[in-house]
């Protein structure tokens, strides 16, 4: 997937490959009339996502993927998620790659960095719906998840289903990506969402919820 295209909405799948994404059986094959189109695949980690990010390489390449590791290339306390989470979102965000999976403790900082590189749609994702979801709907190209927080199993499901969904291209998600790709445009510019103007300039609604 090319950064600001949308491809076409993918003809309709069976009841069994709505149970696995779109396109795709859980082993990794491609369900029958549905070619594999996304091959080179990134995939980023700190300490936190060390071994599961070794585990869903492993994985990725044995049914075929391309995968690029980021790094870190080894289990550091004292490495930084941005670091790797970032030059991962950038090829992203370029084209080099076709979507990114991003690997922290929680999985909550890598999905924070990923989303400051314009082009990026990233989401902490733990759970199969939004892993389809977020793709048909909101072109999201980069998964993160919680290395601390999700099991290999379940991580392996996620990124299938992701890497299966495709982009719906409704006109409606359309409209609404351009308006966060407007926002992209204009570095420096303040916000003019209320909610952000609060959270920004001080507690201009009182200290509801707060507990103070």
């Amino acid at each position: 997937m090319k950064n600001g295209h949308f491809p076409q909405s993918p003809s309709e799948p069976t009841k069994r490959e709505r149970a696995s994404g779109m396109g795709h059986l859980l082993d990794g094959s491609p369900a029958p009339g549905h070619a594999k189109a996304l091959q080179r695949i990134g995939i980023a980690c700190d300490h936190g996502g060390f071994d599961l990010t070794k585990y869903l390489a492993k994985r990725l390449r044995e049914i075929g993927y391309d995968v690029i590791e980021f790094g870190d290339r080894r289990p550091d306390q004292i490495d930084d998620y941005p670091d790797y989470v970032i030059p991962l979102a950038e090829a992203v965000a370029s084209g080099e790659l076709d979507r990114g999976v991003a690997i922290c403790g929680s999985g909550v900082g890598a999905s924070v960095a990923a989303n400051k590189v314009p082009g990026v749609r990233a989401c902490l994702i733990h759970e199969c719906f939004s892993a389809h979801q977020g793709v048909e709907d909101d072109d999201m190209n980069v998964i993160c998840m919680g290395g601390l927080v999700v099991g290999h199993s379940l991580a392996w499901e996620l990124v299938q289903v992701f890497l299966s969904a495709r982009f719906s291209g409704a006109d409606r998600h359309c409209r609404r990506l351009a308006k966060i790709a407007a926002l992209e445009m204009r570095p420096g510019e303040p916000m003019s969402f209320p909610m952000i103007s609060i959270g920004l300039h001080g507690n201009e609604g009182g200290n509801r919820g707060t507990g103070s």
